[in-house]
């Protein structure tokens, strides 16, 4: 398995693709508003999308979806509490496949399992994938995603963030904006990973 990273879009989203180096399989992580980045890496490794898998419906997130949908045939991945998140958040965007708690996705070998973090909105995701954890806009280096937008919900982050820290060992934690982290560096010294624990 291997890992790509952009940042893209007006609000410096991070897209992951994560792929399989020999079948050239992929699964592309919150495309963001802008796709014409991700579909000149995508071409340029030479790779074939085999989902779209989206933390959230926010439209830097994925509000660019239906070039890489056009691009690929592949299905976009939603949980559906986020299907009812304002338009102004969305840009309109639409999914082909409900993300549920649990669910375990395989794309040619590429393996996830879904976790429903509301918080940041109340279809948020995060995605296990190994020892790697995309964690959205749930969990940042050093903080955690806003919760005043409309769906947000600060009592639904803290049970996120406790799920997250609770998670058994530790994983490399790829956010939905800024820098890697751990999730041990996070139960160390994130203040809102700590604030939820006392919660």
């Amino acid at each position: 398995m291997k890992l790509t990273a952009l940042t893209v879009g007006s609000i410096e989203t991070n897209c992951y693709i994560v792929y399989d180096e020999e079948t050239k399989g992929a699964v592309v992580i919150d495309p963001s508003d802008d796709a014409a980045l991700v579909e000149a890496r995508i071409a340029a490794l030479g790779l074939e999308v085999r989902a779209i898998l989206l933390t959230h419906g926010h439209f830097d997130h994925g509000g660019d979806t239906e070039r890489i949908r056009r691009l690929s045939g592949a299905p976009v991945y939603l949980h559906p509490a986020d299907r009812a998140l304002p338009s102004w958040l969305t840009h309109g965007l639409s999914a082909d496949v409900d993300l549920h708690d649990g669910d375990e996705l395989d794309f040619d070998g590429l393996r996830f399992r879904v976790l429903h973090t509301p918080g940041h909105t109340p279809g948020s995701v995060c995605f296990l994938c190994g020892t790697l954890l995309f964690a959205g806009d749930t969990l940042f280096a050093g903080s955690c995603g806003r919760t005043d937008l409309p769906g947000g919900s600060w009592q639904d982050m803290a049970a996120s963030l406790r799920r997250l820290a609770e998670l058994d060992g530790d994983y490399t934690v790829y956010p939905g904006h800024g820098e890697p982290t751990t999730l041990d560096e996070e139960r160390a010294n994130n203040p809102y990973l700590e604030m939820a624990l006392e919660q």
